[in-house]
């Protein structure tokens, strides 16, 4: 076989020739066309699901938020294999696709499967998915540093959370903004039991106010 492919190269040289010139375009044109990135996404078509219930447990998170939401996810639609990580207050899910598949659609069928979970979890407990970017699209870390040392931790976390993030957000092809470290603000009440009991006010009408005056926040 070889030795007829080797006379018959020999026999008809502008053939050859002509072959090797249309490869050789063909490899040029796909050469303009492929996607120049300098840290090629090879990772699997993953959709995140986070989910936080503060002060429990890593087991009790296994057991009534990670587990019910894993199971609810192994028969979907090319999911390849589910994983749960379950953290003190903390419990993450990470969906593998099958290759090829759209991110998109993945992550809108995660969001129906989610749906189904309603009345599973415990109140109160809402997963949410992660942003819809890879491992590889952290592109850029910063710190805020005030060296006149006129503002402390929590006013600059302050600073971040609530002005330079939404910049940021808002520029084409981001995804996602962390925030690390700094301290976070809170609002804190102190309350007085005396007090409570000569107005005859439960602790849990205290509660609930206050669940309803910072449902919805604007500002720091």
């Amino acid at each position: 076989m070889l030795a007829r492919l080797i006379d018959g190269s020999a026999r008809n040289p502008i053939l050859v020739i002509l072959v090797v010139l249309l490869l050789g375009a063909w490899g040029l044109w796909a050469g303009f066309r492929v996607p120049l990135d300098a840290v090629p996404d090879l990772s699997d078509v993953q959709v995140t699901i986070y989910t936080e219930w503060q002060g429990r447990s890593p087991t009790l998170i296994e057991d009534q938020v990670t587990y019910p939401i894993v199971t609810s996810l192994l028969a979907g639609p090319k999911v390849k294999r589910v994983r749960g990580v379950s953290e003190y207050g903390v419990s993450y899910v990470y969906v593998i696709f099958e290759d090829r598949t759209d991110l998109y659609w993945a992550r809108s069928r995660v969001l129906e499967y989610m749906q189904k979970l309603t009345g599973k979890l415990p109140a109160g407990v809402s997963p949410t998915l992660g942003p819809d970017a890879t491992g590889v699209g952290w592109v850029y870390q910063y710190a805020l540093v005030d060296e006149s040392g006129a503002h402390d931790l929590a006013q600059l976390r302050s600073l971040q959370d609530w002005n330079l993030r939404f910049q940021l957000e808002s520029v084409p092809g981001v995804a996602e903004v962390s925030a690390v470290g700094g301290f976070v603000k809170q609002y804190q009440i102190e309350v007085d039991p005396n007090t409570l009991a000569a107005y005859r006010l439960p602790i849990k009408t205290i509660g609930s106010l206050t669940e309803k005056t910072f449902a919805n926040p604007t500002s720091p």
